[in-house]
Formats: structure tokens, C-alpha cells, sequence
């Protein structure tokens, strides 16, 4: 996914540029709004990440102005307004969706894959996920790998569940920590650690081809390749 975020601030830019690289996507920034909308009407965008306050031109402007020029690339305002008036003038605006500061990145990443998907007419029907011989049901939560039950506890659930989504890619621990235990810092424990350690021994342990896989400096993925 190639996102175009315009944000001024440089601390929270930092944060949402370092996020979505760590999740694997392309990320442009711009920190004015003429750059901006320059970019964003000359470059071609799955996502737009827009402040609603920025110095040259406002996000709402350059909402308005694509919108009028029959540019639907799906677009997401950031602002710190957050009252249900500044919602609706920044959703009549043209926006797609409209996200109060300060946020959470999960949540933010969760939108804006919402975004892109819809954009490319996906659906989020998926009841099964699967990977080799690996395959989780959602609906009876049932984990079966050549054809044998495992049986995982709840949180074990949710990080296969949040790697197979992610299968090929490589997961970081912010990303684990965000998504599997709803933190929004790092609790310096080896909490990840614990329980991928346990995931691969209900996995990996009894079968020849390992699926978890360490990636040095960076996180985990789940892969056929290693």
C-alpha cells in the first residue's frame, strides 16, 4: 500500500511513518499543505493521511480540491478537533473518514486498510485462514495442522490469528503489542516472547516444516520459507 501523508507536526509524523514502515508499506510525507496537495494531485496514492491544520493550505481545501477535480482516492483527516460539527464539516468536506487526536497507530492502521480495501471493492468475509497445512476457523476457533486439533489459549489464538493475517510478512513488536495486547507502549517484559515461544511449540514442534519464523532486528513472520 503507498500512503501519502500531510502533517506538520513532526513528532506525530514520525511516529505514523515509522509505524506503516514497519508494517511493510510505502510512505511519502509531506509537512505543508501546498507540498501536499501538490503531491497528492501528481503521484499516484492508495491512502491520503491528512491534518486538518496545516500551514499553506488547510486539509479540508485539499479534500474539497480533489474532490472537485474527480479525485476519489480514499482520504483520512487527522485533527484535534474532535466535536461532532468538526466531524461532519471534515466527512461534507469529501473525506472518507475523520480521526481524533490524540490515537492510538492500531487504530489508525486498522482505518486505513479499511479504506484501501473497500476502494479496491474487497469484502472482509474471511472465516478461515490458513497457511500449508495450517488452517484456522474464526467462527468455530478451531486450529487444526495436518489434519490434528491444537488447542490454543485465547491470547495464543489472536497472535496466530494476527500473524496469519500478516503471512509473508514481517510483524514487529509494536505491531504485536498494538494489536494482540492492546498496548500502546512497550512494557519492556518478554511477553512476546513467552508466547510465540509457546505457539511454536504447539505449531512448529511435531512437524517438519517450520512456519514461525524469527526475523533478526525486526520481528516475526509466518511463512513457508523461512
Amino acid at each position: 500500500m503507498r500512503i501519502l501523508l500531510i502533517e506538520d507536526d513532526r513528532s506525530v509524523a514520525d511516529f505514523i511513518v515509522r509505524g506503516f514502515k514497519e508494517a511493510g508499506h510505502t510512505i511519502d510525507h509531506a509537512d505543508n499543505g501546498k507540498d501536499g496537495l501538490f503531491m497528492a494531485t501528481t503521484e499516484s496514492y492508495d491512502v491520503l493521511i491528512v491534518d486538518r491544520m496545516l500551514p499553506g493550505v488547510d486539509g479540508l481545501s485539499i479534500t474539497r480540491t480533489l474532490r472537485a477535480s474527480d479525485d476519489n482516492t480514499p482520504v483520512l483527516i487527522l485533527s484535534a478537533l474532535g466535536q461532532v460539527d468538526d466531524r461532519v464539516k471534515g466527512l461534507q468536506a469529501g473525506a472518507d473518514d475523520y480521526l481524533v487526536k490524540p490515537f492510538a497507530f492500531s487504530e489508525l492502521e486498522a482505518r486505513i486498510t479499511a479504506l484501501s480495501r473497500r476502494s479496491m471493492g474487497q469484502t472482509t468475509t474471511e472465516t478461515e485462514l490458513s497457511i500449508a497445512d495450517l488452517h484456522m476457523d474464526l467462527l468455530s476457533r478451531e486450529v487444526r495442522r495436518d489434519d490434528q486439533v491444537i488447542t490454543l489459549q485465547p491470547r495464543d489464538f489472536q497472535l496466530l490469528e494476527y500473524l496469519l493475517r500478516h503471512k509473508g510478512q514481517v510483524v514487529t513488536r509494536t505491531m504485536l503489542l498494538e494489536n494482540v495486547w492492546d498496548y500502546h507502549f512497550d512494557p519492556q517484559t518478554n511477553v512476546i516472547d513467552v508466547h510465540i515461544s509457546r505457539l511454536r511449540a504447539k505449531i512448529d514442534k511435531d512437524f517438519a516444516m517450520p512456519l514461525i519464523h524469527t526475523v533478526r532486528g525486526a520481528g516475526y513472520k509466518i511463512d513457508t520459507t523461512g
